[in-house]
């Protein structure tokens, strides 16, 4: 979600290059990307994606993913007002296969709910009686079923959601005989472990499991900006307006991790990335990068293997500093 933003399409092209060569074969991309959001660079992401895809023919060996964007609002007006109702998701899925400059999307997402939720930092839940929501899972997952059926999608996942929305999806499937939701993208890392509250069984149970997007905390799990080492291009000091790691309390946590790898070896960075590999309802990891040496020693972390003892003490800081970040 840099690319087209903080990276240039040459960048986008020699990162996801490395990333081949070293055995990725996921990519993860969204309507919305890059962030933050603008009408200017809206789809650029996808875009870059896909003069990749058409330089070097590789679309097959790649699993690919994307999202429709959920809850309308300002931030994605230049977008789409119409959240997943009104053709929304026919229309989103055909631009992303021209952006991407294919005919099939491997995993296509909601992006975060339409109705009016915690997401995106927000704590606890807090009904809105003035949301004027109606339940429309059924509604959905037909529209999904119709790009399914179309070939332009093979499979579906949710993105931002909560426990009850989860479920609400897999009673709709199972009930009425539909397309099921496969994966859950959500927030977690050392700093963000909600979902380990109710969300961790059902992804296990119900094999729903967990794309772990920001494992980084945009970055802050680096240790740079603690070190003062993050260099003027460094995402939170372009966009300080994601504040949603840059709490206190999440500096304090931060500084407790930091001084836990140097004593155990390793870079912040790759114990962090370590620990998020290591949970049974991760299905996978979605690290991002925007420079090559980054994005190298991210890839490194798959054979990093925390021991029992690490991990009870992560887990010390983590019941002292709980979720600083939700």
């Amino acid at each position: 979600m840099t690319w087209g933003n903080q990276n240039t399409e040459a960048e986008g092209h020699a990162q996801m290059d490395m990333a081949f060569e070293k055995g990725i074969n996921f990519f993860d991309t969204a309507e919305l990307y890059p962030v933050p959001a603008a009408p200017k660079t809206s789809g650029r992401t996808s875009e870059i994606i896909g003069t990749w895809f058409k330089k070097t023919g590789r679309r097959d060996k790649i699993v690919l993913a994307s999202k429709i964007v959920g809850r309308p609002s300002d931030y994605v007006a230049h977008i789409r007002t119409t959240g997943f109702r009104q053709g929304s998701v026919k229309d989103a899925v055909d631009k992303e296969l021209k952006r991407l400059q294919t005919d099939y999307i491997d995993l296509f997402q909601l992006h975060w709910p339409e109705r009016n939720t915690n997401t995106f930092g927000i704590r606890d839940y807090k009904h809105d009686v003035n949301d004027t929501w109606e339940d429309n899972f059924n509604e959905v997952l037909h529209e999904l079923d119709k790009e399914i059926k179309a070939g332009k999608i093979r499979y579906i996942g949710i993105s931002n959601e909560k426990a009850w929305g989860t479920m609400r999806y897999l009673e709709e499937s199972k009930k009425h005989n539909l397309p099921r939701m496969i994966s859950i993208q959500n927030a977690y890392s050392l700093l963000n472990r909600t979902f380990e509250g109710n969300l961790a069984e059902i992804a296990i149970r119900e094999n729903v499991k967990l794309l772990a997007y920001s494992p980084m905390a945009f970055g802050v799990l680096s240790g740079k900006y603690i070190k003062g080492t993050a260099t003027d291009n460094a995402r939170l000091k372009l966009f300080p307006r994601f504040a949603r790691y840059s709490s206190e309390q999440s500096t304090e946590a931060t500084k407790a991790y930091l001084a836990l790898a140097e004593d155990n070896n390793m870079s912040l960075a790759q114990m962090s990335l370590a620990f998020v590999n290591q949970q049974p309802f991760v299905l996978a990891n979605i690290i991002g990068a925007t420079t090559l040496e980054q994005l190298e020693e991210n890839i490194d972390s798959i054979n990093v293997e925390l021991s029992e003892d690490l991990l009870a003490k992560i887990n010390a800081i983590h019941a002292q500093i709980p979720n600083p970040a939700p």
